[in-house]
């Protein structure tokens, strides 16, 4: 009898538990095993985001991104109609305050026609003050089919599917080293040494240390960045029906403070963006003195701090002054001048840095034999998840020749 064939996924965040899904789809009798060092899935970056279902607006047409984006919404919005998953297609509005910014609008409204983003159009204010009355701005761009989810919920969903379909997911089992070992690949755990035909890697927070520790170069590297998140009182519940985003600032990278409804119904104002202390940790001042000393002994971190000192300026505003981070949101809508906020808990990003300093922006997955490593994941990496798991399964198949069902329509 010939040998099963067998796979190893690294991560049960959302993009580990697609992938895994994706394999047990396209390889139904072989053997797909996920490995998470955490207790439960979506531990970290899934489980600690705004829940948007991006539309595709703002990335280069040519990217991974602007490729994934689009399937993997189709994707999600199949996935939540077929397991009872709340989807709700709420729709954001990008907000411009002045000429400056009307004319970066119009640069993102060309990108989201050029990547096929559904009726997305352009807004006076009179428009804008329909779809969002609470709404102040001089021009506004609206996609309306930009969505909210529970990605927690769905990462679940995705690792029910893998049980049932005969996969096997090991909690509590740390990682320490993935290696090719002739016509296999080693996955060096806490517990033991296994073997598998392919492993992939979907290592999140941990991807460069955990890329390093088997082999890798180390660029990129990760350096946390901490998001803050407020939520309005009820009061206030429905100041906004939808997302309210600034428009970007391409001397700043990142977005800047917002608006979002929530799938639970609640709406928040953040996140900012501020060096974390740590990778993990979500409460207190969050701090790890070998995550400090990683991204302390990091070149490229000091060198995309030297480039962006005002960024800094900007965000520690945001960090220390509450009532600084109300005002950055009051800018787009005035009337929640006054409301109380109660803090949630906060996001770490995943932010990859090249070693010159740069913003890794597009998603880096790296093929080396028999082992893949999600280098790069940055948002919309849960938007895309599905479509990266097709994406690298795709790419197995055809760079080993592997016999495979087909994926699902597009």
């Amino acid at each position: 009898m010939p040998k099963k064939q067998s796979f190893a996924v690294i991560g049960a965040g959302i993009i580990g538990a697609a992938v895994a899904r994706e394999l047990t789809r396209r390889f139904p009798d072989a053997a797909v095993t996920i490995f998470e060092k955490e207790a439960s899935p979506a531990a970290h970056q899934t489980g600690h985001n705004s829940g948007v279902v991006h539309a595709g607006l703002y990335y280069e047409p040519a990217g991974l991104k602007a490729r994934l984006c689009r399937r993997g919404v189709g994707l999600l919005r199949e996935l939540c109609s077929e397991r009872g998953l709340p989807y709700e297609a709420c729709g954001k509005v990008l907000v411009a305050l002045d000429a400056v910014e009307e004319g970066r609008l119009d640069a993102i409204f060309e990108r989201a026609v050029a990547n096929g983003v559904p009726g997305v159009r352009m807004l006076n204010p009179e428009e804008l003050q329909e779809i969002e009355p609470n709404v102040v701005g001089r021009r506004a761009l609206h996609s309306p089919e930009t969505a909210i989810v529970d990605y927690t919920r769905i990462t679940e969903a995705l690792i029910d599917d893998i049980r049932q379909a005969g996969g096997t997911i090991n909690f509590v089992t740390e990682v320490h080293k993935v290696s090719e070992s002739g016509t296999a690949a080693q996955v060096a755990t806490t517990y033991s040494q296994e073997m598998f035909d392919f492993v992939i890697v979907c290592a999140g927070l941990q991807s460069d240390r955990l890329a390093v520790r088997s082999g890798e170069g180390s660029d990129p590297s990760i350096v946390p960045f901490f998001g803050q998140y407020f939520v309005l009182e009820p009061a206030f519940r429905h100041v906004v029906k939808g997302l309210v985003y600034p428009v970007a600032d391409p001397k700043y990278p990142f977005l800047g403070v917002h608006l979002t409804k929530r799938i639970d119904g609640e709406t928040t104002i953040g996140p900012n963006a501020f060096l974390s202390l740590s990778r993990e940790v979500y409460s207190g001042l969050g701090a790890n003195l070998g995550d400090i000393l990683s991204t302390m002994y990091f070149p490229g971190f000091w060198r995309f701090a030297g480039r962006n000192t005002a960024t800094a300026a900007r965000e520690i505003q945001t960090v220390v002054s509450k009532k600084r981070f109300i005002a950055e949101a009051q800018k787009y809508v005035p009337s929640i001048e006054g409301a109380n906020v109660v803090r949630a808990p906060r996001g770490i990003r995943a932010q990859a840095l090249s070693r010159d300093g740069g913003l890794v922006d597009d998603f880096i997955i790296q093929q080396r034999g028999r082992i893949t490593h999600v280098r790069n994941a940055p948002s919309p990496g849960a938007t895309s998840s599905m479509a990266i798991a097709e994406y690298i399964v795709d790419a197995a198949i055809s760079q080993h020749s592997l016999t495979a069902r087909p994926k699902a329509r597009e």
